[in-house]
């Protein structure tokens, strides 16, 4: 299949055509393709603007479905519902996996069935609807994963040490939690992020992940155990 098929093909499949292709390309652009073809952008910076888009489509959706949830259950949800094993599985009834555009080495390494690289394409893919079109289609997108009911299905399996940290955190105002990438190694097909979380400026915990997100949440873990925080799944 041709790149030009593989972008008309996926656009049928999400039911979104593109009034300019060249950012569906981008959002498909695993950085190991992006490194092979001289002069061409990986879906980086498009993962850094889904995310965002994501988080407040489904923020809004959860606000108005979700009268009575207090705003600590909330975050819980919205965790559940926006983090990598959901954005895996909400990607395999668009068949994300295959058309992402991969490097050699990353296709023969079963890239299309990794969740770091799929779920970060999901989220780029969010972000070139929603500069080719606004946040009415972008949203209408995102909206076709979310379930109409909500019960303990859909109560995240893992622990979300991140909206622990920043409720235990947010109790004094004048305190701020920023996570930053300090470390990037291996190469394409086999990455290593090493992510700090600080509480102002002070570091308070590192984490290393095979995606930035799973590094995040490993920092956000030390940092509450620093704490004293009971982790159960640490027993």
């Amino acid at each position: 299949m041709t790149e030009q098929e593989n972008l008309l093909e996926f656009q049928k499949k999400i039911g979104y055509t593109f009034n300019n292709d060249r950012l569906l390309y981008e959002a498909l652009s695993h950085s190991s393709y992006a490194n092979e073809k001289k002069g061409r952008k990986s879906n980086e910076r498009l993962e850094f603007l889904g995310d965002s888009v994501l988080s407040i489509v489904v923020s809004n959706y959860i606000f108005h479905h979700q009268q009575q949830m207090p705003e600590g259950q909330l975050s819980k949800l919205r965790a559940s519902l926006v983090c990598e094993k959901a954005l895996f599985e909400f990607s395999k009834q668009i068949d994300l996996g295959e058309h992402i555009m991969l490097g050699k080495g990353e296709e023969n390494t079963g890239g299309r069935q990794r969740p770091s690289i799929v779920s970060d394409a999901f989220e780029a893919v969010i972000a070139a609807i929603y500069l080719d079109g606004g946040m009415e289609p972008a949203s209408k997108h995102i909206l076709r994963f979310m379930p109409k009911q909500f019960d303990k299905s859909v109560t995240p399996s893992f622990t979300d040490y991140k909206t622990i940290l920043q409720e235990i955190v947010q109790k004094n105002p004048e305190e701020r939690v920023i996570y930053k990438l300090v470390e990037e190694t291996g190469p394409a097909h086999d990455k290593r992020f090493t992510v700090n979380v600080m509480l102002n400026s002070n570091v308070i915990g590192t984490g290393t992940g095979a995606s930035k997100k799973n590094a995040e949440q490993q920092a956000a873990r030390e940092a509450l155990a620093l704490m004293g925080y009971k982790d159960d799944k640490a027993r």
